[in-house]
């Protein structure tokens, strides 16, 4: 139980457990790409498509969306999301070693994706690759992710996961991403911060989809025995300050860009 995966239940309960934080930040994204009607989008790490159905309302009907996934499960939940939608794709794909040829897309992002990545610099070359000339290649990582308490105390719980976790914010910093961006040949590069604190009915809105397995750290907390789960929620519960009405979660997102 070495790292945090997305498994065929982690798909299934994403949605529920992230639809409202990607419909929030994505914007921010699809702004610091420059998408425009007509034009053509590659979308990396495409989860379950919830990225990709943004990008699609951005490029309107004369546009077009590849949603890429390294995970079958989630490719096959975007499948399911954008199955209507005639200017749209979903392909499995290694982020690192894309099979698109070069210069295919007039725009590539990436919604919290490049962090989990092995080696970051090599997708990020692969993003610029297949870029054409002009095109802006466009991520989004964690400084403050919406499921941090959870993670955090997880590892506290679970130190094989302490590397895991810690990646999962690896690429907060802004000169990292600066000099990962640089260094793969972007320019007129762009980066920033973008904040918000979302509003749950109760504690049980909040933790109730990653208890049932949702995302990878659902599948984490699945990993665990009865008792140890137990603990891991009574402990994020006290963290939050449960009182038994709405909770507030805090989110922090750093955003960056570059143009080939």
């Amino acid at each position: 139980m070495g790292e945090l995966v997305f498994e065929r239940e982690a798909a299934a309960e994403y949605d529920r457990a992230f639809a409202h934080v990607t419909r929030y930040f994505m914007p921010f994204v699809l702004r610091a790409a420059h998408i425009a009607a007509g034009m053509s989008v590659l979308d990396i790490a495409a989860g379950t498509g919830l990225s990709a159905e943004a990008a699609l309302s951005a490029v309107g009907p004369t546009g077009h969306v590849t949603a890429a996934d390294v995970s079958p499960a989630m490719a096959e939940r975007a499948r399911e999301r954008l199955g209507a939608a005639r200017n749209a794709s979903v392909l499995v794909e290694d982020a690192q070693a894309l099979s698109f040829s070069d210069e295919t897309f007039d725009a590539v992002v990436c919604n919290l994706g490049l962090m989990f990545f092995p080696e970051p610099a090599r997708g990020l070359s692969e993003f610029r690759r297949v870029l054409r000339p002009g095109g802006r290649a466009a991520v989004s990582v964690v400084e403050r992710s919406y499921n941090h308490q959870i993670n955090a105390i997880l590892a506290r719980h679970v130190p094989s996961l302490v590397e895991a976790v810690t990646r999962t914010f690896a690429l907060g910093e802004a000169s990292r991403l600066q000099s990962l961006f640089s260094d793969a040949g972007f320019i007129d590069i762009e980066n920033r911060t973008e904040k918000h604190t979302f509003v749950l009915p109760s504690f049980d809105a909040y933790y109730s989809p990653f208890e049932r397995g949702g995302a990878s750290t659902g599948q984490a907390l699945a990993a665990l025995s009865d008792e140890l789960r137990r603990a891991v929620r009574e402990e994020v519960r006290r963290d939050f300050g449960d009182a038994g009405g709405p909770i507030k979660v805090e989110a922090e997102y750093r955003i960056a860009s570059g143009r080939r």
